[in-house]
């Protein structure tokens, strides 16, 4: 019996403005944009998930806790949710599974991290469970060079392969949920990016894999360290299977990437660049194809969403490229952080993780409509804030194609509960990566974890609490279920071409480029519709890298609505490629054209603000304030270690 736990779910209104002038007034046909919609009537709900064992001990997954002998997850369950097969009434998913008895017990296979289908109906497999292990029993030879980790699964449009981590799962003629789809019928092909002009060789580091509808391609990440700095590029490559390489490892059957383009062009307009006609000017291109972190493709596939180059500084928004002509437009616009995206099979809506709500990152994005130029130093830093370690601040979010407009913020598709521990707006509960549409485009699956140590309790301020889910377990997945949408037939996507006119064809062998910058010197930014601002930018002693930014801003205006005074500083030192140190100085003041009321303010204290933290780490540690004020509303920073 499935335990319905939410209802319906009210709009998002907040006292900011998410009015900028970067959210875009028109579509992308030149038309007027439409109203918000109104709110629409969302289930949401709890999907099952194997049992739970409170020990790691062999054996201690026993048949009280698991009659079936069908395995056992920890409390901490490795979750991975992934998206919907075809079928929209099965989602995949990887779970760590622990506690099997030794072998050759037959349960001795429900051991490690694993590929699950979960039934999304309310029925159950054959055996009697909502769900089923793909991978668990596999043939070692099956699965020949692969990799344990299964991170972001998802679902090949056959229903037949997965991609989880970098891994391809394939059960060959059979369905994956078909009763014929065995262990021993499976097999798992390890994917490899040839990096080295003789192809020898593991190949390239790849990270957030994440598959295009055509189910040809994939877009990927790489990282790497440049000038001392973390660098991160992304790629569009096409998955070609190799039954027999001759070259590099592993030398087993895999899927390799070919044709392989780099999502960016050093050539074309990036965000921040001198003025050609003008060498003593900047321009700012808040819509530049400036592709981060590649996050996923839109229903149709004709773009790519990534995290770009914030549009206004401080904060950090998706964005989507059109793959053929290069069109940016911007998916979210609120002051608050997101990550975590994905579009409807259909084009028209986002579902998206975001820290809107929380207030956590206004006191740095709160005042809008600052262009991006510190943000030549503190993207980094300030996307690894979001965080407190492993405690994420995101809730799910469903916004029209439109983006944030006026006061329209998007619904927040978990919102009704009571905030009850548990609830499915318990705010402890914090969404986790890629929430993902339904094929027919009538429910949106994601995943939660709850806060555990050192994220609580000890010397944090927060208590830790007691989970309330099955077992203990501090991982969930939910369904959302948008009640009053009728299924769709999804349209089938052609593969895309494998040549992206903006991008860059890879180079075999070649290292991540550094992105471009301005050279050292004073530049005047104009306001795109009054004022300017005096921008003075230093490099290092190698001029490779810029080490500080200063801004003055005089009656700066972008929107013709709101001008800025005042003057900002930011100083960057990276002790390590990961770890920043931050030193800034911010005393701005935003007015009102014409009426001259004060709107907001963006302040440090005497002494600045002074960020430590590293990627990865996210533990926010800061001496100084930096502290907004909209309207009378003041947003602070976070305590150290929260």
């Amino acid at each position: 019996m499935r335990t319905l736990l939410l209802v319906i779910v009210a709009l998002v209104a907040s006292g900011i403005s998410w009015q900028s002038a970067y959210a875009s007034p028109v579509t992308r046909s030149g038309h007027a944009v439409p109203r918000p919609p109104e709110p629409e009537s969302i289930e949401v709900e709890e999907l099952p998930l194997p049992p739970v064992t409170a020990s790691t001990e062999p054996g201690s997954c026993t048949r009280e806790i698991n009659p079936r002998g069908t395995g056992c997850i920890g409390r901490s369950t490795g979750l991975f949710s992934g998206n919907f097969l075809p079928d929209s009434r099965h989602v995949i998913a990887t779970v760590r599974f622990t506690g099997a008895p030794t072998a050759p017990h037959p349960a001795g296979i429900y051991t490690g991290q694993q590929l699950i289908l979960v039934k999304t109906d309310g029925t159950t497999f054959p055996n009697g469970d909502a769900w089923k292990c793909v991978t668990c029993g596999v043939p070692e030879g099956n699965a020949a060079g692969t990799t344990e980790e299964m991170d972001y699964p998802q679902a090949f449009g056959d229903g037949k392969r997965v991609l989880a981590g970098t891994n391809i799962i394939d059960c060959g003629p059979y369905q994956l949920a078909d009763r014929a789809c065995t262990p021993q019928r499976v097999h798992i092909y390890p994917i490899r990016w040839n990096t080295t002009p003789d192809g020898s060789g593991p190949g390239g580091s790849i990270r957030e894999l994440r598959l295009h509808p055509d189910n040809v391609h994939l877009g990927f990440s790489s990282m790497a360290p440049t000038n001392g700095r973390l660098n991160q590029h992304s790629f569009l490559g096409r998955l070609r299977f190799n039954p027999s390489p001759r070259t590099g490892t592993p030398h087993v059957p895999r899927y390799d990437l070919v044709k392989v383009t780099m999502l960016f062009d050093p050539n074309d307009t990036q965000p921040i660049g001198v003025d050609p006609r003008d060498p003593g000017k900047l321009r700012f291109n808040p819509l530049a194809l400036s592709v981060g972190e590649v996050r996923g493709f839109s229903g149709s596939g004709r773009e790519v969403t990534y995290v770009g180059y914030p549009a206004e500084s401080s904060n950090i928004d998706v964005f989507a490229a059109d793959l053929r002509t290069g069109k940016v437009r911007r998916l979210t616009a609120h002051p608050e952080y997101v990550d975590p995206v994905d579009i409807s099979p259909d084009d028209k809506w986002t579902a998206v993780m975001d820290t809107r709500g929380t207030d956590r990152m206004s006191y740095l994005s709160g005042m809008r409509g600052i262009p991006g130029i510190t943000d030549l130093l503190s993207a980094t830093p300030i996307s690894a804030s979001r965080n407190n370690g492993q405690r994420r601040f995101f809730q799910p979010y469903l916004i029209d194609a439109h983006g944030d407009r006026g006061s329209y913020a998007g619904q927040q598709i978990n919102a009704a509960g009571d905030g009850s521990p548990g609830s499915v707006n318990d705010p402890l509960w914090n969404g986790r990566a890629d929430p993902k549409w339904s094929p027919d485009g009538t429910r949106i699956v994601y995943w939660q974890s709850l806060v555990v140590p050192p994220a609580c309790g000890g010397q944090n301020p927060l208590p830790c609490p007691s989970s309330t889910a099955p077992g203990g377990r501090t991982e969930r997945m939910m369904i959302a279920h948008l009640t009053s949408r009728k299924p769709q037939k999804p349209k089938p996507v052609a593969p895309i071409s494998d040549t992206v006119p903006w991008g860059l064809p890879y180079e075999v062998g070649s290292t991540l480029p550094a992105r471009p910058h301005p050279p050292q010197g004073t530049y005047t930014l104009d306001g795109r519709k009054s004022g300017s601002a005096e921008v003075t930018i230093t490099e290092n002693s190698t001029r490779t890298a810029v080490t500080a930014v200063a801004v003055s801003y005089h009656d700066y205006s972008d929107d013709g609505v709101l001008a800025i005074n005042g003057t900002e500083s930011m100083a960057l030192q990276n002790p390590t490629p990961t770890r920043s140190k931050v030193d800034w100085n911010s005393d701005l003041v935003q007015t009102e054209i014409g009426t001259g009321r004060t709107h907001a303010t963006k302040k440090t204290s005497p002494d600045g603000f002074h960020l430590d933290i590293t990627v990865g780490v996210n533990n926010f540690q800061a001496t100084g304030t930096l502290t907004t004020t909209v309207d009378g509303h003041t947003y602070t920073q976070p305590a150290n270690g929260t």
